[in-house]
């Protein structure tokens, strides 16, 4: 949490808004993907580049052994490979295999169009809050 009230409940409001109105497109992952969401959330992480299975559980708030049976799941899959990692042989990198890059291409292609509650803003609103994501994306 950030130490400013204000910026804690903006945080919260937007992710209010994201969490209420994705319902569609989670579903439509699932179904196209044929993954649960679990696994989508990693492969989504891993289009980013190579990580480690702690780097995973961080960036997909998953628990060790949840992150494990995750990339178990997708290595047998043929969707991620292991390799060591060249600056310490004792750790491993999990990254996307080439069928691995084709689904993830395919989650990234599902339409993913704003919900009704964006009705609510103007066109002006819209630019404003698209400029400060651009800036938050950034930083």
């Amino acid at each position: 949490m950030s130490r400013d009230p204000l910026a804690d409940e903006v945080w919260r409001d937007l992710a209010a808004v994201v969490f209420d109105n994705r319902d569609n497109w989670r579903r439509a992952t699932v179904e196209a993907s044929g993954l649960p969401f679990s696994r989508v959330r990693v492969l989504r992480r891993l289009a980013r580049g190579p990580m480690s299975p702690k780097q995973i559980a961080e960036a997909a708030t998953m628990d060790a052994p949840a992150t494990t049976v995750a990339i178990n799941d997708l290595e047998d899959r043929g969707l991620v490979i292991r390799t060591p990692d060249p600056t310490n042989r004792r750790s491993k990198l999990v990254s996307l295999t080439d069928a691995g890059r084709d689904v993830e291409a395919l989650i990234t292609s599902i339409d993913d169009p704003a919900p009704p509650v964006f009705d609510a803003l103007s066109e002006d609103e819209l630019h404003a809050l698209r400029d400060i994501l651009a800036k938050l994306r950034a930083y």
